[in-house]
């Protein structure tokens, strides 16, 4: 590398997550991509020659996060948050890449709503993006007839079995068949909500007839109304169909130690028909205890037991569980107030989920499953490990003092975190996409968004 001034940037001094695992080297950035890396002090030369350079004082210095499940509320939930404010905070958190979900309005269900989300993301986000169409009850053949030319752009289907926020539902079996049948025959994935609609109406009316009104339900009974069993039996169908025609599955948010223990296998997620997502806030230590929780952690799936989060903890750790991604999605505040049958669901998480993480999560397990394992399963080629080639998508994480988190550090539009009052001991310093400075102690900078491509792979 005698002659190295075409080199833009050179991060050093850091303890740097290579592909082989953490330790104290550099990293070297020419355009957009990582040029060269590697151990120990960085060559002189390369400091010497290099445009800029960034001393990390012994921070991590990470691959840009890939969260493969956001609710951006771009179009017609803006009230709650848009895609500009949701990306930002999505850089204050480490994350340079974002899948959103179907759940808008219009909800994102073909061609033409997806182009017109990705247009809006295109002009507004901070972060390189996709999204999610949803299959829907009745009009699943109009979208899979699209799919042929839609397969590259998107990270796969979304599929509701049970109705979420939005009142997206699930299609008739006969439908459902075709509809994994034809992903299964394209190389398609499928992210599926699983939760058992009539399980949750039957637990909903027998908390009304105890409590004497749907507005007297208390939060505490969440995740008995939206129970263990309604995720464990709709989990277990969508697994079924793909094994039955072959067809990429990936669970979403699975909540239960029943799901992971009974469904899942470990290993490799390259090899995997079956891969399954969670949440910080499901295998969280603090939040898995229900007097911990009130409202403002409702989501669906409900947050189970202690038991559930020890054991989604275990199986993150050993493969069962292959990638984690925050499932943010704000809410305004008014609209958390209120029992299990009241308040909304959702809530915002992608700025503070890695140091929250990194208070009971080794940082090398963060990033494998939310950079690492993404990019593998999703077939996302330039982007999830610091590795020559690779898009130099990096984020700067500082141990500190410890802090407590509030809600007056919150970027997201909705104005308040599920984390408030919590100690950390961690924080985003900065973070580069494509070699670009974009976040630097809480100042955000606009740089060219672009939709994520995708490269097809086969699973089984």
């Amino acid at each position: 590398m005698a002659d190295a001034d075409f080199l833009d940037l050179l991060i050093h001094n850091a303890i740097v997550a290579l592909p082989t695992g953490l330790a104290h080297g550099w990293v070297a950035v020419a355009g957009e991509k990582i040029y060269a890396c590697g151990k120990g002090d960085a060559p002189l030369l390369l400091i010497n020659a290099a445009k800029e350079t960034v001393d990390a004082h012994g921070g991590y210095l990470i691959p840009g996060l890939i969260d493969s499940h956001v609710h951006f509320r771009t179009p017609g939930l803006t009230e709650k948050a848009d895609i500009a404010s949701e990306s930002a905070a999505a850089l204050a958190g480490g994350v340079t890449s974002v899948f959103d979900m179907p759940n808008t309005i219009p909800a994102t269900t073909n061609a033409q709503t997806l182009f017109q989300k990705l247009k809006i993301f295109a002009k507004d986000s901070f972060t390189d993006f996709a999204a999610y169409p949803a299959i829907i009850p009745g009009a699943s053949s109009g979208l899979l007839r699209e799919l042929e030319y839609l397969r590259n752009m998107i990270p796969g289907v979304k599929l509701f079995l049970g109705t979420t926020t939005g009142g997206l539902a699930a299609p008739a079996r006969e439908e459902l068949n075709e509809v994994f049948r034809t992903c299964a025959e394209m190389g398609i994935i499928i992210t599926v909500h699983a939760e058992d609609n009539a399980i949750i109406s039957r637990n909903a009316e027998a908390a009304i007839s105890r409590y004497g009104s749907k507005e007297a339900v208390p939060f505490i009974e969440h995740h008995k109304i939206r129970s263990e069993e309604a995720c464990f039996r709709a989990a277990a169908q969508a697994v079924e169909l793909a094994h039955k025609f072959g067809t990429r599955l990936h669970l979403a948010h699975v909540s239960t130690a029943r799901e992971a223990n009974e469904l899942l296998m470990n290993g490799n997620c390259s090899n995997k028909l079956v891969t399954a997502e969670t949440t910080p806030m499901y295998m969280d230590p603090q939040l898995a205890d229900a007097a911990n929780r009130n409202s403002l952690h409702k989501i669906n799936p409900a947050i189970k037991t202690s038991f559930d989060a020890q054991e989604i903890r275990k199986a993150i750790a050993d493969g069962r569980i292959d990638t984690i991604a925050t499932d943010h999605a704000p809410h305004q505040l008014q609209a958390k107030k209120g029992g299990a049958l009241v308040a909304a669901s959702g809530a915002p998480s992608i700025q503070f989920a890695l140091p929250i993480m990194m208070e009971y999560l080794p940082l090398e397990l963060i990033i494998g499953k939310m950079a690492t394992a993404p990019a593998k399963i999703f077939g996302i080629p330039d982007r999830g490990e610091i590795a020559p080639g690779m898009n130099a998508d990096l984020a700067l994480v500082r141990s500190c003092d410890p802090y407590i988190i509030t809600n007056n550090d919150v970027i997201s539009k909705c104005a308040w975190t599920p984390f408030e009052g919590r100690l950390a001991r961690n924080k985003v310093d900065a973070t580069w996409r494509r070699g670009k400075k974009v976040f630097d102690n809480l100042k955000i900078s606009k740089f060219q968004a672009d939709p994520i491509p995708f490269r097809l792979t086969t699973k089984g």
